[in-house]
């Protein structure tokens, strides 16, 4: 059975109206749009994640054997407001030809959008400003991103150095793997547009609309071995190739498959002219779109500018 996405829960939980301005805008996060989801009722939850696994062993005829059980460790899941508001100068939204609730309308878009895109961002970078050479990469509030919490273990270094390297993500979605966690009963609060008193830089007041927008978010990993990251993909020397997605899926665990590979477009095209075309017309090579199966996911949440490490 497929896992329920983002969309899936804002469609179970808030208005159609709502709903289709998340339609119209998730596309701008990939890994939002593609991710399983859940929503809980409250903020924060705890979890059971197995650390390991029994050894059972054999025994002789008439022999006893030793009990065993799987070793635990509870995990607490928070989930972090992202808040939103819309404010528009009433007098320049009611001049608007279309009226003020279009203009409302299309700032809703751009703030969904722009919601996603940072969502997506968050997603890999979280809290480290180490990580990037731009700090709005990683915001010091929000949840810890995938850069944070990946096992050493599942990492594969392509060997690239300085400011101008990339990451590669492959990630195993699901209540087990990897997913997000949308709090409040995965309700997007999003109340009636309201008249109210507003202020501009200095201080000054105006009439304005005000539209709010709030939603808890976090993200679950249980299993360590869901996601695995190929680093230091440079623009020169070091590019990415089939061989290094390859030896990246050698460090899953044998029965877990990545559902998708995450990449810059700079990376995905590196894969593409790595590859010898071969057809009749001497056309180059097509773009990639899977690797053993998996399928590539391009996406502008991952950036080109991350100092490696």
């Amino acid at each position: 059975m497929a896992n329920l996405n983002f969309l899936d829960i804002a469609k179970m939980n808030n208005t159609d109206d709502l709903t289709g301005l998340i339609e119209e805008s998730i596309s701008a996060a990939p890994e939002v749009q593609l991710g399983a989801a859940r929503s809980i009722v409250g903020t924060n939850y705890e979890t059971l994640a197995r650390t390991s696994l029994p050894v059972p062993g054999f025994r002789s005829a008439n022999e006893g054997a030793v009990p065993l059980k799987s070793a635990y460790a509870n995990k607490l899941v928070q989930t972090f407001i992202m808040d939103a508001p819309i404010e528009v100068d009433k007098a320049v939204a009611d001049a608007n030809e279309d009226g003020a609730e279009s203009v409302i309308a299309m700032e809703a878009g751009g703030v969904l959008e722009g919601a996603f895109r940072v969502l997506g961002s968050q997603f890999y970078y979280g809290t480290a400003t180490s990580v990037a050479t731009s700090t709005a990469l990683a915001p010091t509030k929000g949840y810890p991103g995938l850069t944070q919490t990946v096992d050493a273990a599942n990492v594969f270094d392509v060997g690239g150095t300085g400011s101008d390297t990339s990451s590669a993500w492959l990630i195993k979605w699901g209540p087990k793997d990897v997913q997000w966690v949308i709090g409040r009963g995965g309700e997007i609060q999003s109340g009636d547009t309201r008249t109210e008193r507003l202020t501009d830089s200095a201080g000054n007041p105006y009439d304005g609309y005000r539209k709010p927008f709030l939603v808890y978010v976090g993200v679950q990993i249980v299993n360590p071995h869901s996601i695995v990251r190929i680093k230091n993909i440079d623009s020169a020397t070091n590019t990415l190739n089939d061989d290094d997605i390859y030896e990246a899926l050698e460090l899953f665990p044998a029965g877990i498959r990545p559902d998708q590979i995450f990449m810059t477009g700079r990376s995905r095209n590196q894969i593409r002219t790595s590859r010898t075309a071969t057809n009749d017309s001497g056309s180059p090579a097509p773009m990639p779109t899977e690797i053993d199966g998996v399928p590539i996911v391009r996406t502008d949440s991952l950036s080109n500018a991350e100092t490696a490490a």
